[in-house]
């Protein structure tokens, strides 16, 4: 069993941590934030008094950071979680970042001798809770190799991406792939309202049709046909609105950056942006829904 620090302990990095910790792996946290460190702590899991304490005698270190900003600086910055660590450490970063950064951290942790991965991961709360995620990872061979057993413990499938910020590319892709879809499938619900059509007939039809998908089979954005859905809980998170707009905008930097013509991405970036704009960010992006038929942040 190996020894690790994990830093970043909001919704997802909590119970990824304790499922470490479940997996007989000895962890210990750390968060900026006291309240999260609380929260942790109240369920078992060792805190540091700073993040140099939670990785000194680390063999693994994981981080689950908000922006790619963070993840450099806690590398490199005041935390200096490059300097603390043992030479050879592997460090696994699960935040979703900007790929740029997700680059500058791996070539960052390796120029010190460490090994160095980005497995951004997708599944949500409820899949961080169930170690049930996917895992999409970037970086070399050896550092994939050390750090598939490790996340597996937090997810079902782990897929190497390719190298440094490609698991970043993929996680990217994958989530405008899902905003776009969401989109799509809610239009669909609101034009089969104005034309008399029962939700359950839409879902009936276009579940097993050509229609299917993710966003429609397993995340109805309406109540009733997916019982397990967010739109059956007001739209409680899941996935919230912030989040899918903060990938959205990752996919768009990328687009630009890269000349990619992604026009539905784009269109979706900017109906996100407006519905979070109304003050609905910490709704499920599902909830999207309610901005399309005109009653935004109410069930339709």
């Amino acid at each position: 069993m190996a020894t690790i620090g994990f830093l970043g302990l909001g919704n997802m990095g909590r119970p990824m941590a304790l499922n470490l910790v479940k997996a007989g792996h000895k962890v210990t946290g750390f968060d900026l934030s006291k309240a999260a460190c609380d929260a942790a702590a109240a369920d078992g899991l060792p805190i540091a008094a700073d993040g140099a304490g939670a990785v000194k005698d680390a063999e693994i270190v994981i981080t689950m950071l908000p922006a790619g900003k963070h993840v450099v600086g806690a590398y490199t910055g005041t935390m200096n979680l490059l300097g603390a660590a043992k030479h050879g450490t592997l460090f696994i970063d699960c935040s979703t970042i900007d790929i740029a950064s997700a680059r500058t951290a791996a070539k960052a942790a390796t120029d010190k001798g460490m090994l160095a991965v980005d497995a951004p991961v997708s599944g949500g709360v409820g899949g961080a809770a169930g170690a049930t995620l996917t895992f999409m990872v970037g970086g070399a061979d050896e550092a994939f190799t050390k750090a598939k057993p490790i996340l597996e413990a937090m997810g079902k499938k782990i897929v190497h991406c390719g190298g440094a910020g490609n698991g970043q590319a993929a996680k990217i892709c994958n989530n405008m792939i899902l905003g776009i879809s969401m989109i799509a499938v809610s239009e669909g619900f609101v034009l089969a309202k104005k034309l008399g059509l029962s939700e359950q007939a839409l879902f009936d039809v276009s579940s097993t049709s050509s229609g299917q998908c993710w966003s429609l089979n397993t995340y109805c954005p309406v109540p009733g046909p997916v019982p397990t859905s967010p739109a059956n809980r007001a739209y409680q998170p899941g996935f919230a609105t912030d989040l899918m707009l903060k990938d959205m905008k990752l996919s768009q930097e990328a687009a630009q950056d890269n000349g990619a013509v992604t026009p539905l991405g784009a269109a979706a970036s900017k109906l996100y942006e407006l519905f979070a704009a109304q003050g609905h960010g910490g709704m499920d992006f599902s909830a999207i829904v309610t901005f399309l038929n005109g009653t935004p942040g109410k069930a339709p």
